[in-house]
């Protein structure tokens, strides 16, 4: 019996893992990727050390992480999950480690290491690659889908569509009978000009929480001050959570700050305690948080605190300004930045629109989609990987079967 023909337009993760775990017995595969190499976001995320995935092996738990998609995704983690992830590289050859704050890497700290276990698989199973391959047209004529590309045009029974968000995939998905979501970017910095930041890049704090009280939002975590703002965990889950909110008030509004993640009355707490223990301490040279000494002189000079002034003599209202400056800091954000080169949107392909059980679409008999071409995005942390990993299991399952 003829092989059946599939066309996988986008050699991301999705359409790489997809083709990764396609019965070469059954299908003729032909990937159409329009970049000149293959798993691009694969090679510089985490750094070029690629986070593969997250230490989060309880589907009820890992949905938590998906702003957009945590409903639909539910059932798809049932059957693949982080566990399955490490499972599937390790049985390949690629040792993974869990570091710290549970984030998944190969143990050779090299996004190489991923690359290589896929298309090793997909050569393995003499699918062909093709590369600066810019896709510009698909039809649908009777039980076979038309492609056009630069590489040439190309006939299939199957069609796997995991391009990525860029505007025109969107578009060329549009064509064939799918509602778009509009994309707006999700994971981003804030631009603030403030003088609490200025000349700080690179000051780091551990235990950091915002909020932005006009959305009734609020996270926590490690944050960082950049060249631009502020940056890190606690950023960029709130972007992420209130991306559309936040893309509808053009990236202007207010953020209250808290650089020790402790109420005010504990920071109250902290300076009488230590102002008792060390009555003859400066208050530049006190060591009472858990920040630098270069931010403390900061806060010193907003507060007008003279860093040579005895703590002991400090007054009511200069501590309170202190204390205010610390854990309830307003800024005013004035824009937005990438973050790192992982960009990340929110928007794409109605999830309405897909059946979550195999990844196949509704509205187009023989079409699979998955990645980032979909309304799912997620926190930072492995995460935005672990769902194209899920999902181009179960789209090869489907087709295997």
């Amino acid at each position: 019996m003829a092989k059946k023909k599939i066309i996988i337009i986008g050699g991301g993760a999705a359409g790489f893992f997809c083709a990764a775990n396609l019965d070469e017995s059954k299908y003729d595969v032909l990937i159409l990727e329009q970049n000149s190499d293959v798993l691009q976001k694969v090679k510089i995320s985490g750094g070029g050390r690629c986070n593969v995935s997250h230490a989060c092996f309880d589907p009820r738990e890992l949905v938590g992480f998906y702003p957009r998609g945590n409903k639909e995704l539910l059932s798809v983690f049932h059957k693949f999950q982080p566990g399955d992830t490490m499972d599937w590289f390790e049985t390949r050859g690629v040792a993974l480690k869990i570091e710290n704050d549970n984030r998944i890497f190969p143990e050779s700290n090299s996004s190489q290491t991923i690359i290589d276990a896929m298309t090793k698989e997909v050569s393995r199973k003499k699918f062909e690659v093709k590369t600066q391959a810019v896709v510009s047209a698909i039809e649908k004529t009777g039980e076979k889908f038309m492609v056009k590309s630069g590489a040439g045009d190309f006939t299939a029974d199957y069609l796997i569509y995991c391009t990525g968000s860029s505007p025109k995939s969107l578009k060329l998905i549009q064509t064939l009978g799918h509602k778009i979501v509009e994309p707006v970017p999700s994971l981003f910095t804030f631009n603030i000009k403030n003088e609490t930041l200025k000349d700080l890049m690179g000051t780091s704090f551990p235990h950091a929480e915002v909020s932005i009280p006009a959305l009734k939002a609020e996270e926590s975590g490690p944050m960082l001050i950049t060249h631009w703002g502020l940056s890190g965990p606690a950023i960029l889950k709130i972007s992420a959570w209130k991306a559309r909110e936040l893309a509808a008030v053009k990236y202007q509004f207010e953020i209250f700050v808290n650089f020790l993640g402790i109420s005010r009355d504990e920071v109250l707490d902290l300076l009488k305690d230590y102002r008792t223990q060390n009555p003859k301490k400066t208050i530049g040279a006190s060591k009472i948080f858990n920040i630098t000494t270069r931010f403390w002189h900061r806060i010193l000079w907003l507060s007008k605190v003279n860093l040579d002034k005895n703590i002991s003599t400090l007054t009511t209202k200069e501590v309170e300004i202190i204390v205010t400056n610390l854990c309830e800091n307003v800024m005013k954000v004035t824009g937005k930045s990438t973050y790192k080169d992982e960009f990340v949107t929110a928007g794409g392909v109605d999830l309405k629109e897909i059946n979550f059980k195999n990844m196949s679409s509704k509205i187009v008999d023989g079409l699979y989609v998955a990645g980032e071409v979909i309304n799912i995005d997620a926190v930072t942390g492995g995460f935005n990987f672990q769902a194209c990993w899920s999902e181009a299991w179960l789209m090869a399952q489907d087709l295997n079967a």
